[in-house]
């Protein structure tokens, strides 16, 4: 049997830590677990993950309007993932549960749930690629980006053209900064 991980996800304590290095910190220590796993020691805990997983919904809140769906859709999926945790230990127990039951595809199963945050994961990463790649790039364009590669094929036409209408709400590159807290410069 593999061990499972007990360690502090993250360390938000320091008042000066801003959204972005919490989240950077607590993915740093999924990353550390997840390379374990592969060595086959260590499994990763379904609450130290939506701990993770729950500190991302801020950037989804700084992105405004246009982003309000993601956000409830992600948020909705972190707490239901959360509230599983108190009957499931790991991420792998409640796949290899969901498989034996037939419930993969169905509407509101765990898998599912954790589908559709890693999905969300997805499209924030996406988007803070995009939008550091360079300093002209806009948060708009880094956001169709990340929306066209991540969401977009599993979305209607109806879905996809409120999106891209949403687009034109977002906050600017400064703004969002601003709202993160961060003053531009990333190590």
């Amino acid at each position: 049997m593999m061990d499972v991980v007990e360690t502090d996800t993250y360390n938000n304590n320091d008042a000066t830590m801003t959204p972005l290095s919490a989240i950077v910190e607590a993915f740093e220590e999924l990353a550390k677990i997840s390379k374990a796993k592969k060595n086959g020691s260590e499994e990763i805990r379904l609450d130290i993950f939506c701990d993770a997983c729950s500190l991302v919904s801020v950037l989804f809140g700084c992105l405004g309007l246009a982003f309000k769906f993601a956000e409830l859709e992600y948020v909705s999926k972190v707490r239901d993932l959360k509230e599983a945790s108190r009957t499931y230990d790991t991420l792998q127990v409640i796949l290899d549960i969901d498989v034996e039951n037939g419930m993969v595809k169905t509407h509101g199963s765990l898998s599912r749930n954790l589908r559709r945050v890693r999905l969300g994961l997805d499209l924030i990463r996406a988007l803070f690629e995009q939008f550091l790649s360079t300093e002209d790039y806009s948060l708009k364009e880094a956001a169709s980006t990340a929306y066209a590669q991540v969401c977009a094929p599993y979305h209607s036409w109806t879905i996809r053209t409120a999106v891209a209408a949403g687009m034109y709400a977002l906050p600017t590159r400064d703004q969002l900064l601003l709202r993160l807290n961060e003053t531009g410069e990333f190590e």
